[in-house]
């Protein structure tokens, strides 16, 4: 797998090998950025992270710091040498072990407010929809926040944001992206 753009385009990262991931697509993660536009100065949120390729992808294009959320010591493990392999500084990222549906509790009590959320959660156990909830519940965002969910186009999302607005969506075949944005 490689980054698209910004400052370590065309670097290569890995995939955890004996864990059952699905990376996202190179083509699919170009265009989510695409969508997202200028994300420099941000502070990002990779839940569910596998490779860290979207945490990666977003300080490679000028977020400001991204903290990795993910449950599999294998993955921990990749993400680790993936950031280390491109010389990323320790001080622009923070990895977490812990379950992305219940390390929000943990988040909140930190100062760091995230302006982008990425979350690529398993397919098929409603798990998008729950971390949105959550997202949409704990003080963890700052204001004008963007999340995009990638999930798949049968897994709804439908629940009763308070603070969240669905802003865009786009399909690539079974792969939804849906992109909202937290106001106030």
């Amino acid at each position: 797998m490689r980054i698209i753009g910004g400052e370590y385009r065309s670097r290569l990262i890995s995939i955890p090998k004996g864990v059952a991931i699905r990376p996202t697509q190179d083509k699919v993660r170009e265009a989510v950025f695409n969508l997202l536009g200028d994300i420099a100065g941000r502070s990002s949120l990779d839940l569910f992270a596998g490779s860290g390729a979207f945490g990666i992808e977003a300080l490679s294009r000028g977020a400001s710091q991204a903290t990795f959320v993910e449950n599999n010591l294998r993955c921990v493990q990749t993400i680790r040498t993936n950031l280390e392999a491109l010389g990323i500084a320790e001080d622009l990222y923070n990895i977490i072990k812990a379950n992305s549906l219940s390390v929000m509790p943990r988040l909140e009590k930190e100062p760091e407010r995230f302006g982008l959320v990425f979350m690529d959660p398993p397919y098929y156990r409603d798990l998008a929809r729950k971390c949105l909830i959550n997202l949409d519940s704990y003080d963890i965002l700052s204001p004008n926040s963007l999340i995009v969910a990638e999930h798949f186009k049968k897994d709804g999302l439908e629940a009763d944001f308070r603070t969240l607005f669905k802003e865009k969506e786009r399909n690539y075949g079974g792969t939804v992206i849906t992109i909202f944005r937290k106001i106030i």
